[in-house]
């Protein structure tokens, strides 16, 4: 998924006004008035125990179509609405779901689920093996256009069905009756109950949404199989959820209704946290970081994170087909200092593209010039540059997109600098989540700031999204035959060792092409009450609400 934040925050605006004319004690007191404002707005939680928890939630969702989204805000209402065949533990394990059990067949190739006869949509309808084939079509279809079509290409057929070539029906996904679902895939994948977790992956009510009726996501009108239904959203204000009645789970969740809270200003989710408005936050705003391990560090959860922070260069425009000049762009960038200085969190330097930890990956790549110190670089950067025609008289430019976040702002600047040593002049363009959305698929930048959160925890989640054939989550354009041939090779390996091998071939091609510029490798951080029980730290970065509950003596 595409990561929003990164190490931390969104822009301020007001406040970075007020720093630059009012003292710290000043600025303080304003933010204090400003809080306490907005808390009499909000007013208090519900009151009763386990009734509203109040989650933080970075940006205004895109949709709540499944087929529509590619965000980690979208995905966490998601995971409380639906319920996929596989599911997820409070710590990120992989649990029965939709489905209560599986059988793989010998060769690896054939998945047969038994839905639950407990399984019901929250208008009470049975939850069938059909509803997962009409979602799984309607994912692959052309016209639905999703970004995510790529996730299921392990599925039999996906892959032509995607191009038009067939139709839908022939997706390798079949209903051999109401409670027993059978999906074929073209080639063993050992990661393939990891994909049934995403949302892409989610069933729909076949009523609702197979006559194209508009406005199937809004409150009333949506109909969903996981432990919360949408009641009520409210533009830039608030999304609530309450507890789905038909759920099968419906008795081990404690919690009665959830309200989302996007803020697409992180320092002001701080000030609703610390105003008692908000139970967890979605991070932690980097300018505030140091203050919150100081002064928060009970309620500061810290996990590492299976995430790259990285530059996506837009490799379809003429000034980014000389190597050199790739090479020089991410040779220039001093990563220790971004993440010892800047981020601060216990991030680490990415010189990969694959996060180290991943399961099934030990020997991930690395640039060749990873041991050379600041100054070696530097200089080879300079040298490269000359070589690809650009000095003092013949600068390179680039327009850097990021989406709204200070933290975002504050990398871009001092990204900026190091260019700047080099013979760079760099133009900073800031857009919203949503317009920068639109850009970054729109191929409508030079270079843009980015995220991926790994999907599931195999190499191959992040090596698939630079194939040539990813789609819009290759907003690069990056297309190498020979990078596409090696993935194709490993999914096809069923020897974990020569697959792992064939995907560090893979990494080291993207690594000595430099589509991407990975910069570091991400950790999770976020706040959460002292009260709020359930919440448990993972390399997924998952947190259901139907595993969480709120103590009312501590409240």
């Amino acid at each position: 998924m595409i990561g929003l934040t990164g190490f931390g925050a969104y822009i301020p605006r007001l406040r970075l006004t007020a720093k630059g004319l009012f003292p710290v004690g000043m600025r303080l007191l304003i933010a204090g008035v400003a809080v306490f404002a907005a808390a009499l707005l909000l007013g208090p939680p519900l009151a009763g125990a386990n009734t509203l928890l109040r989650r933080g939630n970075g940006a205004e969702p895109q949709s709540l179509d499944i087929h529509a989204v590619q965000g980690v805000p979208e995905a966490h209402i998601l995971r409380d609405l639906y319920e996929g065949l596989v599911a997820e533990a409070a710590d990120g394990t992989h649990i029965p779901g939709a489905a209560s059990s599986w059988k793989i067949s010998n060769d690896g190739a054939v998945y047969t689920f038994r839905l639950r006869d407990t399984g019901k949509w929250s208008n009470g309808d049975q939850v069938t093996a059909h509803d997962f084939v009409f979602a799984f079509r309607r994912g692959m279809t052309p016209a639905t256009a999703s970004p995510y079509a790529f996730l299921l290409y392990p599925v039999k057929n996906a892959q032509v069905i995607t191009s038009g070539a067939v139709t839908a029906d022939e997706l390798g996904i079949r209903a051999i009756d109401d409670l027993t679902l059978e999906i074929t895939l073209e080639r063993p994948t050992p990661y393939f109950l990891g994909l049934l977790t995403h949302y892409f992956a989610y069933p729909l009510h076949r009523a609702s949404v197979k006559n194209g009726a508009r406005g199937w996501t809004r409150p009333g009108k949506l109909v969903t199989n996981g432990a919360y239904i949408l009641t009520e959203w409210v533009p830039q204000s608030h999304i609530t959820l309450a507890k789905n009645a038909h759920y099968h789970g419906v008795g081990n969740v404690a919690i009665d209704v959830i309200r989302y809270v996007p803020t697409e200003d992180a320092s002001a989710e701080l000030k609703r946290y610390r105003a008692g408005e908000l139970d967890m936050t979605a991070t932690v705003p980097l300018e505030s970081y140091q203050w919150v391990v100081k002064n928060l560090a009970a309620e500061l959860r810290k996990s590492p994170s299976l995430g790259v922070y990285y530059y996506a260069l837009n490799t379809a425009l003429p000034k980014f087909a000389d190597p050199r000049v790739r090479k020089a762009l991410a040779m220039a960038i001093h990563r220790e200092i971004i993440t010892k200085k800047i981020t601060r969190a216990g991030e680490t330097p990415a010189y990969g593209w694959v996060p180290p930890g991943t399961l099934n990956y030990k020997l991930p790549a690395r640039v060749s010039w990873a041991a050379l110190d600041r100054a070696e670089r530097l200089i080879e950067s300079k040298h490269l540059m000359a070589e690809a025609g650009h000095g003092p008289d013949h600068p390179f430019q680039i327009e850097l997109l990021y989406n709204t976040s200070e933290g975002h702002k504050k990398l871009a600047i001092a990204i900026a600098a190091m260019w700047k040593a080099i013979g760079v002049k760099v133009t900073l363009r800031n857009e919203e989540w949503k317009v920068y959305l639109a850009s970054r698929n729109q191929g409508d930048f030079e270079v843009s700031r980015a995220g991926w959160i790994g999907d599931y925890n195999d190499p191959y989640t992040f090596l698939e999204i630079l194939r040539g054939d990813a789609g819009l989550i290759n907003a690069t354009g990056y297309a190498n035959g020979e990078y596409d041939r090696l993935l194709n090779l490993s999914a096809n390996e069923r020897d974990p060792t020569q697959r792992a091998e064939l995907m560090r071939q893979a990494e080291q091609k993207i690594l000595n092409d430099l589509p991407v510029i990975p910069i570091y490798f991400y950790v999770s951080r976020a706040l959460v009450k002292s009260y709020l029980r359930g919440w448990r730290p993972n390399i997924m970065g998952v947190h259901p609400s139907r595993w969480m509950q709120l103590v009312t003596e501590s409240k």
